[in-house]
């Protein structure tokens, strides 16, 4: 017997992977020593730097810019910038960003770039390899040549790499570079445009790359084609709830606006061509060795790789309440979920000038805001989900070597070249093939290209610049038109008690073939068009006052347009808590949001436990298993730290999965060794979750219950064996008594640093919570994911605003910083503090006066 707990996930899966190089210097690596006691705050090496003093009023001239421009801070750390002109506005926000995360903003460029190796030496080959090969750096640079000098983004853009090279200036001048630079020897090269588009390449390749495809080309190989098709549909197979739930418009396709820039000549396979039938009946299809080789290889190449090589954690939450709703108002609540981490993944600002007042959570790397307010709209972020990484076996014959067939001729490949440096050791030639569906990944059996909408170059900032300027629905929703990848559900309230939802991005169609698995690369199945920006899913001021984006699939099976397997979205049991606590309620108000942010009921729990009961009924049960028996009858759902159900329940649950699926995996042989994410039962599948609550209730003779070769079990048979190895299990682990049995004995959470050393992080502490509830944890005994950023914003009668947030860390990098980790707390007790804009915020307790260079 084994409960499937997954395990811990690593500290460097952070989003910000900088993780790789701090863990270096906190345990030691090859010629860097381990720091040890020097990296404990207020001690050693941290207080030598410049930001370890105590925050103060400050004078600092700076080039670039042509105004002063003044900037306020909170006694938490929080920054407002006024400046005269937008360019200033920007220049001070790159300054701001440069002088508090510098060492983070260097790592994600260096991330996406591939020149992690420069920093860390031999153990980051693999990454730059892999990103030179997916081609970050290459997208931001044809972003780049393709954005008019004359236009707000790149003016914004230029700005904003003029503040940071300012900071980077100071530094060169009084010698307090962090500590990272000062033990390496290594220096940060001055920052320029391209290196905030490779951030913002970096963000979506974490939010929108994933190798799904090709588990399912394992998962058919080994299971067999007819029951992966099954099991992994294209439609889920429970009860979602749409935000756009339609009447939907057949609009035919929009071309793809901008070519592939990692793609052999123009990357644009077609257009025009008539709408394919959506991929909801497609026939199951074999897939053959040479498939199953090469996606084994793949996935074998990314597994060793940091998490954000892929998206792996569909889990975020946004939503909205109009006026009937809350009485007069409108109401927003968003928190989007990522890896968590020291430094934060955000960093807050508000920023005002002539064009611009607007505060919330930035980017670090970024100019504007990314989720936040002004003083007419607000809006959080939600991933989409939807298909966005599309796999091609690319025809080759040894008698052609460097060509592959495409659309009835052969073509050469290719190739690029590039040499990747690597600290204290020789460099390291890479070489790139290209064919027009993208970067081959590799040629060991099928040679297998990668066709990925982050690939195409997005003007994001464009569009995000005009939408900090929004003022209405029609401007909000105007703006995002240029917004491309990745697809992001954006839920909106605004002053005057208006709410929508809206999803911008590509969303890829397909000639013919099943995109659930890797695609002929001969051109029949090339992406020909994109959904269009009037028919991507979205909603305004719905019927029912209440709309709740949570990843679940956000539109209803009559949609036209394929947008991803059921795999890709969430099973949608947050959706279901939080239309449960909206629908039907009047008076809401911004508190009821806050609390429902911390809500840790198990939506799937309130309907899966009474079916539990009813199996046990008239079982032969010990009095243990009685007893934990009698804590499931008497719960209420929430997975509350101190609640003994809620660990009886966690366990059964895991335990059920595998009960009726482990014995198939093992007698198929699938093989979880390669991609342990997508293809071991400890992260459960989407759908797979879906199947079993179906099949317990509506199907309980299914023969998925049967295990291979076995006699015939029923879905109560397979219920009443997994919670009985879960009191086996959780009586080794915790003891005899279920009274004792606390959620928090067994399930932590921590913010890790990306150093690795645990003084430097916040955590473990017991908590609540689990994968399935509103207040996210992964899926795991120690989660280091959550809730990366809370805010609620409600809007009053006549236009005035309560809004507040908060994000679990603080505003500077340095551990010896009173910013470093001073929000942390507020965090953990689900408390949020105000966000205003640069004017309501006033003079703040800290003054600095950016003046112009003379």
């Amino acid at each position: 017997m084994r409960v499937r707990f997954r395990r811990a996930a690593a500290v460097v899966s952070s989003v910000l992977t900088a993780g790789v190089t701090m863990f270096i210097l906190g345990v030691g690596a090859g010629p860097v020593p381990a720091l040890g006691q020097a990296l404990q705050p207020g001690a050693g090496i941290w207080p030598s730097a410049e930001d370890a003093r105590r925050p103060h009023d400050e004078q600092l001239s700076l080039p670039g810019l042509s105004r002063p421009v003044r900037v306020s801070f909170t006694s938490d750390g929080v920054a407002a910038v006024q400046a005269r002109t937008d360019q200033d506005l920007f220049t001070a926000q790159g300054y701001l960003a440069a002088r508090f995360r510098l060492v983070q903003m260097d790592v994600q460029r260096r991330l996406g770039a591939g020149r992690l190796a420069e920093l860390n030496g031999p153990s980051a080959i693999d990454s730059d390899v892999f990103e030179l090969t997916l081609g970050i750096k290459r997208t931001a640079e044809a972003t780049w040549a393709t954005t008019p000098r004359d236009s707000d983004e790149a003016k914004a853009l230029t700005a904003y790499a003029a503040g940071v090279n300012a900071r980077l200036a100071e530094l060169e001048k009084n010698g307090q570079w962090p500590t990272v630079y000062g033990l390496t020897g290594v220096r940060p090269a001055r920052w320029t445009p391209v290196d905030s588009l490779i951030v913002q390449g970096v963000l979506a390749q974490q939010l929108s790359f994933d190798t799904k495809p090709l588990t399912y080309a394992l998962l058919s190989k080994s299971l067999g084609a007819a029951r992966a098709s099954e099991w992994f549909p294209v439609l889920p197979a429970n009860d979602q709830h749409p935000y756009d739930p339609g009447p939907y418009k057949n609009l035919g396709m929009a071309p793809l606006a901008t070519p592939n820039a990692n793609a052999a000549g123009s990357g644009v396979t077609g257009t025009g061509r008539a709408l394919p039938t959506p991929a909801n009946g497609r026939r199951a299809t074999e897939t053959s060795a040479a498939t199953a080789m090469a996606a084994r290889t793949i996935l074998t190449d990314v597994s060793r790789l940091p998490g954000t090589a892929r998206h792996l954690h569909p889990n975020s939450n946004a939503w909205v309440a109009g006026d009937k709703a809350t009485g007069g108002t409108a109401l927003l609540a968003g928190d989007p979920h990522l890896r968590l981490s020291l430094p934060s993944y955000w960093y807050e600002v508000a920023l005002k000038s002539p064009g611009y007042d607007v505060t919330g959570a930035s980017l670090p790397g970024m100019p504007a805001v990314l989720i936040g307010r002004s003083s007419d709209v607000s809006w959080s972020l939600t991933a989409v989900q939807n298909q966005s990484t599309f796999f091609y076996r690319e025809k080759t014959s040894q008698s052609r070597p460097g060509s592959y067939y495409w659309k009835g001729q052969w073509r050469r490949t290719e190739k690029v070249h590039y040499t990747v440096p690597v600290r204290n050791a020789a460099p390291v030639p890479v070489t790139v093939e290209l064919t027009v569906h993208g970067p081959l990944l590799t040629k060991k059996g099928t040679t297998t290209a990668v066709e990925w909408t982050g690939n195409r170059p997005s003007h994001n900032l464009a569009a995000l610049l005009k939408l900090n300027r929004a003022h209405d629905w029609a401007s909000f929703r105007d703006a995002l038109r240029e917004w491309h990848a990745p697809p992001q559900n954006f839920a909106y309230a605004d002053r005057k008690g208006n709410i929508g939802v809206i999803a911008p991005g590509y969303y890829p169609q397909i000639a013919s073939g099943d995109p659930r698995g890797p695609l002929s690369g001969t051109g029949e199945s090339d992406i020909v068009g994109v959904i269009p920006f009037d028919a991507v899913p979205q909603v305004y001021n719905p019927a029912g006052h209440v709309a709740v984006t949570a990843n679940q699939r956000p539109v209803g099976a009559d949609y036209p347009y394929y947008i991803g397997p059921a795999a890709n979205f969430d099973p949608g049991y947050r959706t279901n808590r939080i239309l449960s606590q909206l629908r039907g309620h009047t008076g809401l108000t911004a508190a009821d949001f806050a609390s429902l942010q911390n809500d840790v009921t198990d939506e799937l729990a309130l309907r899966m436990v009474p079916k539990l009961l009813g199996a046990l009924k008239g079982a032969d049960l010990t009095a243990q298993q009685k007893a934990a028996r009698d804590r499931l009858a008497a719960w209420n759902g929430s997975m509350d730290a101190d609640s003994p159900a809620a660990a009886i329940w966690f366990a059964f649950y895991d335990e059920y999965v595998s009960t009726v699926f482990q014995p198939w995996w093992d007698h198929f042989k699938v093989p979880v060794d390669v991609d342990p994410e997508g293809l071991d039962l400890l992260r459960v599948p989407a759908p797979l979750m879906e199947n079993l609550e179906k099949w317990t209730f509506t199907d309980p003779a299914n023969p998925a219950f049967t295990p291979p070769g076995k006699p015939r079990r029923t879905a109560d048979d397979a219920l009443r064996t997994a919670f009985r190895g879960a009191v086996s299990y959780l009586n080794g682990r915790l003891g005899e008594d279920p009274a004792s049995w606390n959620w928090g004995r067994i399930h932590t959470r921590v913010i890790p640093s990306l150093t690795g050393a645990p003084a430097l992080g916040d955590g473990p502490y017991p908590a609540g919570g689990s994968p399935r509830t509103v207040n996210a944890a992964d899926h795991g005994m120690t989660s280091d994911f959550g809730p990366s950023w809370r805010m609620v914003v409600g809007w009053k009668p006549g236009g005035s605003v309560e809004a507040r947030a908060i994000y679990p860390g603080g505003q500077s990098d340095n551990p010896a910083s009173p910013w470093y980790k001073n929000l942390a707390p507020y965090w953990w007790k689900g408390r949020l503090l105000p966000l205003r804009t640069a004017t309501e915020q006033g003079a703040g307790a800290i003054q600095w006066q950016l003046r112009p260079e003379r």
